[in-house]
């Protein structure tokens, strides 16, 4: 892969901030963010340029290496960068079980720009994983009935509980395929597929919801026909992943 000219006018920027204290430069997401920009466009129908994720590793990071990174952000962003993750030296790897799904989906995707590589002999858990799906599925499921309470019965009030909710859906759906290791390139549409073969839902029944990420609303009809599978759906996502180390 070819360094993006802001990559390395970022990694000079952190030379001169850290010195020989900035231990690595990685840009990670960059297969994920390809595909993505295929489906992205401006509001006159051209595509947009994905957006350059980068993760520096900084040894004995201090508030002073902060705050420079922090007069320089808005540079970055100009130049079309994320805001960097910045980690101490070895902080990744020990955050490696808190975060599996976020620092698993950082390993599976990069590129080393500079300095040593920080995953060198890094795995994630497998263990690891299915808790933190666990808990991604769990949690939207107890907030998926709260709001549904919430709505108090009105259908305009489930359309909105319905698309609002789509995007930590297909998160959780897409946490779920990386714990079986399935072969979506984060595609959230063939995770969605992929799960209900798995589930043994009916056809639609998780990628309708999935498809909903990013629209604004729906009727109130299509939300009364939606709900009752959409729920039963992560119900059974939710007693997939609490069994699935039995089966692992």
């Amino acid at each position: 892969m070819s360094t993006p000219a802001a990559v390395q006018d970022l990694e000079r920027e952190l030379r001169e901030i850290c010195g020989t204290r900035l231990q690595s430069l990685v840009v990670y997401g960059q297969r994920v963010a390809a595909k993505r920009q295929h489906h992205a466009h401006d509001g006159h129908g051209h595509h947009q340029a994905p957006i350059v994720r980068t993760m520096a590793v900084i040894d004995a990071l201090s508030a002073s290496d902060l705050r420079a990174c922090a007069a320089r952000t808005e540079g970055w962003h100009e130049r079309g960068l994320a805001t960097p993750l910045i980690v101490a030296t070895h902080e990744f790897e020990r955050s490696l079980d808190a975060f599996p799904l976020e620092f698993g989906a950082i390993i599976a995707d990069y590129a080393l720009v500079a300095g040593s590589n920080p995953f060198e002999a890094l795995t994630v858990d497998p263990a690891d994983v299915r808790r933190a799906c666990e808990i991604q599925a769990r949690s939207h499921l107890l907030h998926l009935r709260e709001g549904y309470l919430e709505t108090r019965g009105r259908a305009d009030a489930l359309s909105l509980l319905i698309v609002e909710s789509a995007a930590s859906f297909a998160s959780l759906v897409l946490s779920v395929s990386r714990l079986e290791r399935a072969a979506v390139d984060d595609d959230a549409a063939a995770a969605a597929r992929h799960a209900e073969r798995t589930l043994g839902v009916g056809p639609k029944a998780i990628e309708s919801i999935v498809a909903l990420v990013g629209v604004q609303e729906i009727s109130s009809a299509q939300a009364e026909a939606l709900f009752p599978p959409y729920l039963d759906a992560v119900e059974r996502l939710v007693a997939y992943v609490d069994g699935w180390s039995a089966r692992a």
